[in-house]
């Protein structure tokens, strides 16, 4: 199983010089929403398709699969 992981995302913001915040206000999207994307949590594609919409960027430029970490099997 992959975990989702959004530093694109928050490297685009830093580049566009928006705050979590305004990107919650820009692209219509709650700011739990936004809370949920900062600690990995999964979100909605609906979600995903707004903020890529308001950024004017591709899914692959806001999020990305990232391998589980796996734990040691227990002895």
């Amino acid at each position: 199983m992959k975990d989702i992981s959004y530093k694109p995302l928050w490297k685009l913001l830093i580049d566009k010089d928006l705050s979590k915040k305004e990107l919650a206000s820009v692209a219509g999207v709650s700011q739990s929403s936004v809370a949920k994307m900062s600690r990995g949590e999964t979100i909605s594609m609906d979600v995903i398709l707004r903020i890529c919409t308001a950024l004017d960027c591709d899914i692959g430029d806001i999020c990305e699969a990232i391998p589980a970490k796996q734990t040691e099997p227990s002895i």
